[in-house]
């Protein structure tokens, strides 16, 4: 015996042919050794990875229309419209001139966060009177603008509050 190895045996010493774990013994019975994943992607399979839904067919620009979208059933009963799924960056001067084709606009609100200003996505229309905001929702409810699908309905009543 030499000095390295005085009482114990090393590892190789086991007895040879004895395998343990996934070896390639395992592997020609017809397992398969799967990849190790890392972090990242045991993350995304753990929230899904998006597999849940078909992928979108975006080749070529070729997207599938969407379904025109029934405004809420917000009955207009004050010249205060709710205006939903607004570009980010669409301002109230935009606003005001998009409506102000319909009728005569008295105010446009864009909500913003108050630590960063940034929209919310969502804004308020004052018109004239109730007819003007009427018109309004029939016109421009499900209409592009800037890029998205704008929801045009009347606001509900005690919304506007300071938060």
């Amino acid at each position: 015996m030499n000095s390295y190895s005085s009482g114990r045996r090393s590892h190789r010493s086991r007895g040879g042919s004895r395998r343990r774990g996934n070896g390639p013994a395992r592997r020609q019975r017809g397992e398969v050794k799967e990849q190790k994943k890392t972090f990242w992607q045991r993350v995304a399979a753990f929230f899904g990875n998006g597999t849940t839904k078909p992928a979108a067919d975006t080749r070529n620009g070729a997207q599938s229309p969407r379904p025109a979208r029934k405004p809420e059933r917000i009955e207009v009963t004050s010249p205060r419209l709710y205006v939903g799924n607004l570009s980010f960056d669409a301002t109230e001067s935009d606003l005001f001139e998009l409506f102000n084709g319909v009728g005569h606009v008295q105010n446009a609100e864009v909500v913003s966060y108050r630590h960063n200003q940034r929209s919310k996505g969502f804004a308020f229309v004052q018109m004239q009177t109730v007819d003007e905001a009427k018109r309004a929702v029939e016109e421009l409810h499900d209409k592009e603008f800037l890029g998205r699908r704008l929801v045009v309905s009347g606001a509900k009543s005690g919304e506007h509050r300071a938060r």
